[in-house]
């Protein structure tokens, strides 16, 4: 029971707001439902965080007890769709035959959900479809600003200047003829004050798709900056001096 308790508090950590869990077994009892929707969610979830699942799904035949059990993977499309990672088939009389596939190309990776289909061919079949018409029409976009990030000059610093950084990759999914209409706005402070800490915010990275902001990225700083001392500040001024006579 405590078990089934922390699966559906964490259901509704993900969103799963369809999904009340009876059991830890997905076998029918009253009460007991998902949705599609929460099964991508779930799906998501397993390939994000425990991507070491994909080294099991993607087995098409294996055997146990030194070969004289043989194995096959109930998922067809391991075995039949190029680039197919999974994930995990089902079926109950109730439910009838579903499937969560997972396929990846070109770095993108894609889930597809089927329920109550009347057959396990139709599952496969459906799926499939919906695979191929992901693959086909959308596309993970790598976003880099327009010119590269330029050292911000900082004043009172031990430094004369620090060089800003992403702090993490934008990649972003859009339709495929909405490619070319993907654009970034570059915000990055002019000048900083030192002290600058290792990872301060000095600007962002807007990243719109047909003028609507779909993303913004913060820039850091790469590295600190410790703020001069009045002793260093006037010998700087002095250095400086003798070096204009």
């Amino acid at each position: 029971a405590a078990f089934v308790e922390r699966m559906n508090r964490r259901a509704q950590e993900l969103g799963m707001k369809d999904t009340v869990f009876v059991n830890c077994t997905g076998l029918p009892a009253a009460g007991h439902h998902s949705s599609a929707y929460d099964i991508a969610l779930m799906s998501r979830e397993l390939i994000l965080h425990h991507p070491d699942i994909r080294t099991y799904t993607t087995i098409w035949m294996d055997s146990i007890r030194d070969g004289a059990f043989a194995l096959t993977n109930t998922n067809r499309l391991v075995r039949f769709y190029p680039g197919a990672t999974g994930l995990k088939t089902g079926s109950t009389d109730s439910a009838l035959y579903c499937l969560s596939a997972t396929a990846e190309r070109d770095g993108m990776e894609l889930i597809a959900v089927v329920m109550k289909a009347p057959s396990s061919a139709h599952r496969f079949g459906d799926a499939k479809a919906l695979l191929d018409y992901g693959f086909s029409a959308w596309s993970l976009v790598s976003i880099y600003p327009d010119t590269p990030l330029a050292p911000i000059p900082v004043l009172l610093g031990t430094v004369d200047q620090i060089q800003p950084q992403l702090a993490r990759d934008c990649r972003l999914l859009v339709r495929k003829e909405q490619e070319g209409a993907v654009t970034t706005r570059l915000i990055l402070a002019q000048d900083l004050e030192a002290p600058v800490e290792p990872g301060q915010t000095v600007g962002e990275l807007e990243v719109s798709v047909d003028g609507q902001v779909r993303d913004t990225v913060p820039i850091l700083a790469a590295q600190g900056a410790a703020r001069l001392t009045v002793p260093r500040i006037f010998t700087r001024l002095l250095r400086q001096l003798l070096m204009a006579g």
